[in-house]
């Protein structure tokens, strides 16, 4: 049984057999975390079903009308390609799918048993490209001459490097961040990372619509704010959910000021 938190997998089925489809989708459900994105039941269908979807996994029929197979993974041309399992009435065409660098020849019908085995290497190989996508980018990061130690990845993740590796923050997880002279620590609630940067380094990397910098040596994630107490003229403490209070200095309340006007 697959891990149901596993990533989905984007499934484009091509077959023109309609009952071979059936199998397929009803076995994919059965499985779980598979997605069928689209079914085809011609090559050029394929092609253009492919280009448009940008599958994760390509369950392919070697005998279609129009284009076999073969010619629809010649065809082909992203980059990087879905991972092809051909399929087939019978194993005539073994040897050749293999020479295609397809990951899998299923010959029909359709054992559960064996699909599974399938798709356990489908989701393996998934796995090592990631891995192997992620080195690539690091490594186009040292090339370039860019600092990896803060570089955001996607709007939700931030990669910092620490301690010799690379780890991966979920920034929505983060409640404020410290700066203590030339490092700064990711505070969250059952862990805190601590790397050497600057916090105004720091501070620019961020989105400005989720971090509010407060004082010359905070930043808090605004939906981890409970309340804004007001301490002397114009000037407030920052109640973090965890209990956690922070002063805003007067440099910064402007900032904090927005987040109230915005209200």
């Amino acid at each position: 049984m697959f891990d149901p938190t596993s990533p989905v997998v984007r499934t484009v089925i091509a077959d023109d057999e309609e009952t071979a489809r059936n199998r397929l989708c009803l076995l994919l459900e059965r499985i779980g975390s598979f997605d069928i994105a689209m079914e085809c039941a011609d090559g050029r269908e394929t092609i253009a079903a492919v280009r448009n979807v940008k599958p994760d996994l390509l369950l392919l029929n070697v005998q279609m009308p129009d284009l076999d197979g073969f010619e629809v993974l010649k065809a082909i041309d992203l980059d990087p390609a879905p991972v092809a399992v051909l399929t087939a009435n019978h194993d005539q065409f073994a040897l050749r799918a293999f020479e295609t660098n397809a990951l899998d020849y299923v010959v029909k019908p359709f054992d559960e048993a064996r699909l599974r085995r399938t798709l356990a290497k489908v989701r393996n190989e998934l796995e090592k490209e990631r891995a192997r996508s992620l080195a690539r980018h690091m490594a186009s990061l040292f090339s370039e001459g860019v600092n990896p130690a803060l570089e955001p990845l996607e709007s939700h993740r931030l990669a910092i490097k620490s301690g010799g590796k690379i780890i991966f923050l979920n920034l929505h997880d983060v409640d404020w961040i410290e700066a203590a002279g030339n490092y700064v620590r990711f505070h969250m609630a059952r862990e805190s990372h601590v790397f050497r940067e600057n916090i105004s380094v720091v501070s620019t990397r961020l989105n400005r619509k989720r971090f509010v910098r407060i004082h010359r040596s905070a930043i808090v994630n605004i939906e981890k704010i409970k309340e804004l107490q007001p301490c002397n003229s114009c000037e407030y403490v920052v109640v973090l959910e965890n209990g956690k209070e922070l002063p805003c200095s007067r440099s910064h309340r402007e900032n904090l000021r927005q987040i109230i006007d915005a209200v």
